[in-house]
């Protein structure tokens, strides 16, 4: 459920959406998920001094809080 979330969310702000890649890694209570984008939409993800990222973040960790857990957003290069 997170792993789409994010996907959705990436794809939605992204130019090459087909070029977005999440892998969602679970833990015991936390789960990590690894965003990547092309490098040309790296700065759409992040947005300006990182306030697309922080509200990705609010978003997935609202989501992952439904289901009593903890989830991290990496967004790699």
């Amino acid at each position: 459920m997170l792993k789409e979330l994010v996907e959705k969310m990436a794809k939605a702000l992204v130019d090459n959406p087909d070029k977005v890649e999440v892998v969602e890694v679970e833990g015991e209570k936390t789960t990590v998920i690894e965003l990547r984008v092309a490098p040309e939409d790296l700065g759409k993800v992040i947005g300006r001094q990182g306030r697309t990222a922080r509200a990705m973040r609010t978003i997935l960790s609202a989501a992952a809080t439904k289901s009593n857990k903890r989830a991290v957003l990496e967004i790699l290069e």
